[in-house]
């Protein structure tokens, strides 16, 4: 039996969604964040990280969103509709399942962290903290998050998908994209006309509703 262990607000989204558009049965595991907005320690019961999304298939628990993916990909998806065939678009499936976290996701959280330093520093050198945050986010998290977009907008301008037809890859891309358009000024209309796009399968729609407890 599939079991997810769904952390709320998290990237375990992806894999509720995943198990939709594959229409396995699955049972959920609902965790609520901490105050410190941390996963509850009983997700290291299940993998010892304690991160989520964690996906346990009898006594297998798999962590990694990619790597789920995959599983679910290889193991569930007997049609392989979730992921190309021909040579060009597996490249690209390859490409960006694991650009997703492994390019941008990066330097989205390294802004994240940069915005609540000032937050959780004393008072009195809390203007220095932001002095020096301010510094980082200007000099090296911008230019970089900004290079990411213009070549994320180029390339959906020419593409509905990022992999041929819609596939895991499209599911993978999607955190990190939704967590531009909440992180970042400026207009992404092309990233957001994809997200537009594939938020409107059934699937995501069921997935959104089971994600809420």
């Amino acid at each position: 039996m599939l079991t997810l262990h769904h952390l709320e607000q998290s990237r375990s989204f992806r894999i509720l969604w995943a198990l939709e558009e594959l229409e396995q049965d699955y049972q959920i595991q609902y965790y609520k964040r901490l105050p410190t907005y941390a996963a509850p320690p009983e997700l290291k019961q299940i993998h010892p990280l304690g991160k989520a999304p964690i996906l346990q298939d009898d006594d297998r628990a798999i962590a990694e969103s990619a790597v789920i993916l995959e599983y679910l990909q290889s193991k569930y998806d007997l049609q392989n509709q979730f992921k190309p065939q021909n040579d060009e678009d597996a490249f690209q499936y390859l490409y960006w399942m694991h650009y997703a976290e492994g390019s941008l996701m990066p330097l989205l959280v390294f802004q994240l962290v940069m915005n609540n330093v000032g937050k959780n520093v004393p008072f009195i050198i809390r203007p220095i903290a932001n002095k020096i945050t301010g510094g980082i986010k200007a000099g090296f998290i911008r230019p970089r998050l900004k290079d990411h977009i213009a070549f994320l907008e180029e390339y959906l301008s020419q593409h509905d998908y990022f992999a041929g037809q819609f596939s895991f890859a499209d599911i993978q891309m999607s955190f990190p994209l939704e967590a531009i358009l909440t992180r970042t000024t400026g207009q992404s209309p092309n990233i957001q006309a994809f997200l537009t796009r594939i938020q409107s399968r059934p699937a995501f729609q069921r997935a959104k509703q089971k994600g809420i407890e």
